[in-house]
């Protein structure tokens, strides 16, 4: 019940998926159908007794509701299937199977909205790129479906861990995407923090024995319109010093563009995919 008392209506949904439109498109259907079928009788109606004319509207609302109602059931039945079909394929074609997360398609044209430059709202917010350190070492020393274990934990941890207005998706094999609208560096630096000791703390263990799970964090906040793949490059340009600074870590900056719209230049070249183990460690100086 509401404040005054009264328990407010709920709008009838005419999802493709639903009953609702089937029922609906059914009677609609038939009731024009009669409506049609008297339409065109009337005009003979002034030649006809009235018994005749009894014996003809009779008909003409026996005959399309035999006919129409049945044929237009099974054809709104049809097409409701059709949708549902359509809905679970698209369901599939956009979900991660592993993790039950968007995938790189979908997580990618999510953020493209997002960013459209058409859109009247303000266009600000920040990227992370989640990517899980050395993760081939628990492929290679426990197997794959461990590592695909791990792979549903971080992502359910990371879930978690989001707003509900924020985009998750896996971008690539040990790889995440985070879009979260209208976060400035410091809330993106505590929820990128937040996620890398959430992970850090979840119990995966092998037979008896606890592996630990770490992820490397790189980031970028906007202020403005900026393209996507500038905004992952720059991310991803983060993503390399945290790993590069040992891993298991968060490294986010702000996106600056020139007034050409261009990236601003980096100090390094964008990284190829790498695995933790090829970045070098040395203690020696330049001399």
């Amino acid at each position: 019940m509401s404040e005054r008392g009264f328990t407010p209506r709920r709008r009838l949904r005419l999802s493709p998926t639903g009953w609702s439109r089937v029922i609906l498109t059914t009677i609609a259907g038939t009731v024009f159908c009669v409506a049609a079928a008297l339409f065109v009788d009337s005009f003979n109606f002034h030649n006809l007794s009235d018994a005749e004319i009894r014996r003809a509207v009779l008909v003409d609302i026996a005959l399309p509701t035999g006919l129409a109602a049945p044929l237009l059931f099974l054809l709104s039945y049809k097409m409701r299937e059709l949708a549902i079909a359509y809905a679970e394929l698209l369901v599939v074609a956009t979900t991660d199977g592993l993790t039950q997360i968007p995938n790189r398609v979908a997580f990618t044209t999510r953020a493209e909205v997002f960013l459209d430059r058409e859109s009247e709202r303000p266009c600000a917010g920040s990227l992370l790129i989640v990517d899980a350190d050395d993760f081939k070492s628990i492929n290679d020393e426990l197997g794959h479906q461990r590592g695909d274990l791990a792979l549903r934990m971080m992502a359910d941890v990371m879930k978690d861990n989001l707003r509900s207005g924020d985009i998750l998706g896996r971008i690539g094999g040990e790889e995440f995407g985070i879009l979260l609208p209208g976060a400035d560096i410091a809330e993106a630096s505590s929820a990128a923090e937040r996620m890398r000791t959430a992970i850090g703390d979840i119990e995966f263990t092998t037979m008896g024995i606890a592996w630990p799970l770490a992820v490397s964090i790189g980031g970028v906040t906007f202020e403005e319109w900026a393209s996507y793949d500038k905004l992952f490059a720059a991310a991803d340009a983060n993503l390399y010093l945290a790993k590069a600074g040992g891993r298991d870590q968060v490294r986010v900056g702000a996106f600056k563009t020139r007034s050409s719209g261009d990236l601003p230049p980096l100090p390094f070249p964008r990284r190829r995919r790498q695995r933790d183990d090829e970045f070098p460690v040395t203690s020696e100086t330049p001399s």
